[in-house]
């Protein structure tokens, strides 16, 4: 113990962590029986050690990994270069040599100026990214996104050398973007008032928008608008007909080969079936303007798509059922108020038909499933909404939301009720019963009467002697912590 608090600050530390104190090591050498320098004058430093060789079976360890984190080596702080001692046997070369701290004694500090002893800190500047963005960018379009659409129909017809070709490209191009019709439209029929002068080329306009309307299943409802702005702004009416005749003629020659078309092989069927889908946007979209100027459809069409009904439930093949649900989702509504109108009741017939073909046809189970929702779509009027009953006409049998603002009651056990209960009256009755003993009071405690209540007024207001004396002390107490 005394020779370790004898010790002078610094002593007895060797540059080897893995020898002992005072003993055959570098720090017992030159020492009697090994002293330690613990045995010199507690105030004198010690003389530093002379270079010792090491052993040649001892080996350095390997340097420590630089951390990541770290500056690049040519930012490390420098070290004072000083006199190259010859390279010592069994040591590690120089660029391997781990570096190490000085040592704490005052011999071994060497003299240098602040400027040199302290490490120059090191500010690394962030790199500065330049951005490439520019106001004067040309705007960005999608891949699949090509404007020479718009060009070319604004332009007009001049770069197209027949009428074929230019029809088909507006065509295609309503089929990719649809949202441009309303803008596009105008353009398109002014062109073709100045290019279809004849009758074979009312023919061949007609013929390209049926076959897209046809071939192409998204293209129903857009070839069915487009064929009403057209029937409207085509100034062209030879003798053969105007555009909405032509129109209606080509139609008519698919509709009288319905039957076979209805038997026929899948190829001829799909067909049928797109046919029968366009015609149905027509009957919904063609516009026909009467001499008094009230707009109507077209009752040809209405009658055809009756005659197409039958043509698919007489052949009950599945794609034929799933044709003739999706026409009567898309014109039921409509076909059975027109017919109500005239007093017909085709649409009961359908109806019958339908339930009779669930029962009966040898179709798959999922196309019942179909025809059976389609029972019940109609069953409730199509999915139409009627306007709500005004409040005066509501009743617990035809409003399901009668009593939902009605207030909640509370017995004298404290169950909760309303007048949707059954025995509503027999505890309301009784909560009125219970109220006759304070008739001038609400729930809240609010008092009606207007005047005092000679029960209430007989109660003495005074305190008892002990608790106005207490209330006395409160008040002083009170008082003299207010005045600290």
């Amino acid at each position: 113990m005394s020779d370790g608090f004898d010790r002078a600050p610094g002593a007895g530390r060797g540059r080897s962590r893995g020898l002992g104190r005072g003993g055959g090591g570098p720090e017992g050498a030159g020492f009697p029986n090994g002293a330690g320098p613990a045995e010199r004058p507690r105030h004198q430093p010690p003389p530093p050690p002379p270079p010792q060789p090491k052993a040649p079976g001892f080996l350095q360890p390997p340097p420590l990994r630089q951390p990541r984190t770290a500056p690049p080596p040519g930012a490390q702080c420098e070290v004072p270069a000083g006199p190259q001692r010859p390279a010592r046997p069994g040591a590690l070369p120089e660029q391997t040599r781990p570096l190490r701290a000085p040592s704490s004694s005052p011999d071994n500090i060497p003299q240098q100026n602040s400027e040199s002893a302290m490490a120059k800190p090191q500010v690394v500047v962030a790199p500065v990214l330049m951005s490439k963005l520019s106001v004067n960018a040309p705007e960005f379009y999608p891949s699949s996104y090509s404007s020479n659409y718009t060009e070319s129909y604004e332009d007009g017809c001049e770069d197209y050398p027949t009428l074929s070709e230019y029809v088909q490209d507006f065509l295609n191009h309503l089929t990719e973007q649809p949202g441009s019709f309303e803008t596009e439209i105008g353009q398109f029929a002014e062109t073709l008032n100045g290019w279809v002068t004849t009758d074979d080329a009312l023919q061949e306009l007609v013929e390209l928008i049926y076959q897209q309307a046809t071939s192409i299943p998204n293209f129903s409802y857009m070839g069915a608008r487009l064929c009403n702005y057209l029937s409207h702004h085509l100034t062209i009416s030879p003798q053969s007909g105007n555009f909405r005749q032509l129109l209606l003629q080509r139609c008519r020659t698919e509709y009288e080969v319905k039957d076979q078309a209805a038997k026929g092989d899948e190829v001829t069927r799909k067909r049928f079936h797109a046919f029968v889908l366009f015609l149905g946007e027509l009957y919904l979209n063609l516009e026909i303007k009467g001499t008094n100027g009230q707009v109507t459809r077209a009752d040809i069409l209405q009658v055809g798509l009756r005659e197409l009904l039958n043509a698919l439930f007489s052949n009950p093949m599945d794609d034929n059922l799933i044709c003739a649900v999706k026409l009567l989702k898309l014109t039921g509504s409509v076909l059975e108020d027109a017919w109500k109108e005239k007093g017909k009741t085709d649409m009961e017939e359908i109806i019958q038909r339908i339930e009779n073909v669930v029962l009966d046809a040898n179709c798959s189970r999922d196309v019942k499933q179909m025809l059976l929702k389609l029972v019940e779509l109609r069953s409730s009027n199509w999915g139409r909404v009627h306007a709500a009953s005004t409040y005066r006409e509501a009743t617990p049998e035809n409003d399901p939301n009668y009593f939902m603002n009605e207030p909640t009651f509370y017995t004298s056990d404290g169950i909760p009720f309303t007048a949707a209960d059954p025995d509503y009256q027999e505890k309301y009755q009784e909560l009125l019963e219970r109220e006759d003993f304070f008739p001038d009071y609400e729930e809240n405690g609010t008092d009606l009467s207007g005047g005092g209540d000679p029960y209430l007024d007989d109660i003495d207001d005074e305190m008892d002697p002990e608790i106005e004396e207490a209330y006395e002390k409160f008040c002083l107490e009170s008082e003299r912590k207010r005045k600290q």
